[in-house]
């Protein structure tokens, strides 16, 4: 029903055994970090050296997230324990080679809406237990997730997973009102633009969009000279 507000996206982890651990609450900040190794070669009579680039450092990926179950008293070690499962070794996982006693725990990506984070494992993980019930019960955790880059993949650190695009993207999320037209106005000063925000979102019924949902605005082509 128009004009009625919906419930916000919430955000979730994604394991490559399928396995989808929804978040209680969505995080307030994501602190996303990657690096480059560059090394100095010596350079007589200048003011600085040349750079040279060596190698690109695996991407980071940090939030705080709250686990709070007081509205059905079921214990919050449900939800960490699915956490605890990600810093644990999973003999199921492919390259498992039990003679060798090799293996790992599995790697993850962080979704939330539209948006996917790289593959990822989990480096760390910080649990903090702050309320409990009568009888002991713990029912409310403060976790803070610290995870590394998998493997290399030529993506940006947040993106989205349907088109996979490599360019900037913008983020929007529609407040009550708002039309594709009115963001393309917005964000490109041109309202005819917004079938390049219909097709990036996969949206059919432009008239169907719901407020809270979020939008990926893609940058605008670039013309070429002929």
């Amino acid at each position: 029903m128009a004009g009625v507000p919906t419930a916000p996206v919430k955000a979730e982890l994604r394991t490559e055994t399928k396995e989808v651990i929804p978040l209680l609450f969505n995080p307030a900040e994501l602190t996303i970090t990657k690096s480059a190794s560059w090394n100095a070669a010596e350079s007589k009579g200048n003011n600085a050296p040349l750079l040279k680039f060596s190698a690109g450092q695996p991407g980071t990926l940090a939030l705080s997230i709250t686990l709070d179950t007081t509205d059905t008293g079921e214990p919050v070690t449900v939800h960490t324990d699915k956490l605890l499962k990600l810093v644990s070794v999973d003999p199921k996982l492919p390259s498992t080679d039990k003679s060798r006693n090799k293996a790992r725990p599995p790697w993850v990506t962080f979704n939330w809406g539209t948006l996917q984070s790289f593959k990822a494992v989990v480096e760390r993980l910080s649990l903090k237990f702050t309320y409990f019930a009568a009888n002991g019960t713990p029912l409310r955790a403060k976790a803070d997730l610290s995870m590394k880059q998998y493997e290399d993949e030529a993506v940006k650190p947040l993106q989205n997973p349907t088109s996979h695009t490599p360019s900037l993207q913008t983020v929007h999320r529609l407040s009550h009102g708002e039309t594709l037209d009115r963001l393309a106005a917005k964000h490109y000063a041109d309202s005819t633009r917004w079938r390049l925000i219909a097709e990036a979102n996969n949206v059919v019924d432009p008239l169907a969009l719901e407020p809270g949902t979020l939008m990926i605005i893609p940058e605008l082509p670039v013309r070429r000279r002929g």
